[in-house]
């Protein structure tokens, strides 16, 4: 039977700016099981970030959260993370049961401390190693995430690294206290397609070797088909489609993910064929439109699109969509003809990769 490992209801976030009031996010309902990979996908400004930055704790001083729960599921209990306060999170959750990798290492690690110093400090404090266990222990995490002759790299500083070795550290730091959730937000942004390709397939092995359960945060549905099983697609604050990696690569339902997946480059198409672009911007999040603020970008949009927002339908035990196309009074909408070769096309090489 499958575990949860994390469980978000009902999760709204405002931010106070000079502008108004900017509602991130809404109504966000996530599960995480465990030792699997859930993907949140969606374009700069979704809300992905603040999501998961709520589930580690972290706040800025103009955020308000306005309803919801984020269960923890460990440790033998089960904790409401927003009901614990920043320093009760530093000292009881962060590290020790969930951390995070960032998509710039850079701003990750201290510039004036060694590879090794920053490596050991979180056990030392958390788990209170001894510098001689931290030590030993540091070593093997670096064998772990593939930096050769760990211990002479313990006394490197982070710019004798190369970015993909510095991101490599960050994995390791992240793994340091034995987490049993690591959100990873836009990890490999940085990095060439060559590195890429290693640092998530080493994510990978080590959530096969760990049995940890891992977020990643991307805007990149090449990552999602390669590392996820479970994938939500965000669009101005909600969760407008949630389902498992088939489910939202090979029976798309909400027009949103129809132009994510049709925006994807495919080595399959003919030179001449145009990439697609949705068409339009993210809306004004201070002023969000009537009805759904997918509308005016949506070229299938309804009449209620413009009144109304959708409700979440429920397409399969799994598979979920919030768009009035799935109502029963609406009319019969088929995927557009690009996008219905291209998940055939997927199908028969047997793979989701684009």
């Amino acid at each position: 039977m499958r575990e949860r490992s994390l469980t978000i209801r009902d999760l709204t976030i405002s931010f106070r700016t000079g502008a108004g009031t900017v509602r991130a996010v809404r109504g966000v309902d996530l599960d995480l099981y465990r030792g699997e990979t859930l993907a949140i996908v969606g374009e700069s400004g979704s809300g992905k970030s603040v999501t998961v930055k709520a589930v580690m704790g972290i706040s800025s001083s103009n955020q308000t959260v306005e309803s919801g729960s984020i269960l923890y599921h460990g440790g033998g209990e089960e904790r409401d993370l927003l009901k614990l306060s920043r320093r009760e999170m530093r000292r009881q959750i962060n590290g020790t049961h969930i951390s995070m990798v960032f998509q710039d290492p850079m701003t990750s690690l201290d510039p004036t401390m060694t590879i090794g110093t920053q490596l050991m400090e979180g056990m030392r404090r958390h788990l209170r190693y001894t510098k001689a266990q931290a030590r030993a222990r540091a070593v093997e995490l670096l064998e772990l995430v593939g930096i050769p002759d760990a211990p002479k790299r313990m006394k490197n500083y982070p710019h004798q690294l190369s970015g993909g070795m510095r991101q490599r550290v960050v994995i390791a730091i992240a793994l340091s206290c034995g987490p049993d959730i690591l959100i990873c937000d836009e990890p490999t942004t940085a990095l060439d397609v060559t590195i890429q390709a290693k640092i998530l397939e080493l994510i990978k092995a080590i959530q096969r070797e760990m049995g940890i359960s891992v977020i990643y945060i991307t805007h990149d549905l090449g990552v999602v088909a390669k590392v996820a099983d479970y994938v939500a697609v965000m669009y101005a604050g909600r969760i407008v489609e949630k389902g498992t990696a088939e489910d939202i690569f090979y029976d798309p339902r909400h027009p949103y993910t129809w132009g994510l997946l049709s925006s994807m480059p495919d080595l399959s198409a003919r030179g001449d064929e145009p990439l697609y672009t949705i068409p339009g911007s993210p809306p004004n999040m201070v002023d969000l439109p009537e009805g759904d603020p997918f509308a005016p970008r949506n070229r299938f949009a309804l009449e209620a699109d413009f009144k109304a927002e959708p409700p979440e339908y429920q397409i399969s035990p799994t598979h979920y969509a919030a768009t009035w196309l799935l109502d029963g009074r609406a009319p019969r909408v088929d995927l557009p003809e690009p996008l219905r070769r291209r998940i055939e096309t997927m199908r028969q090489g047997g793979g989701r990769r684009g």
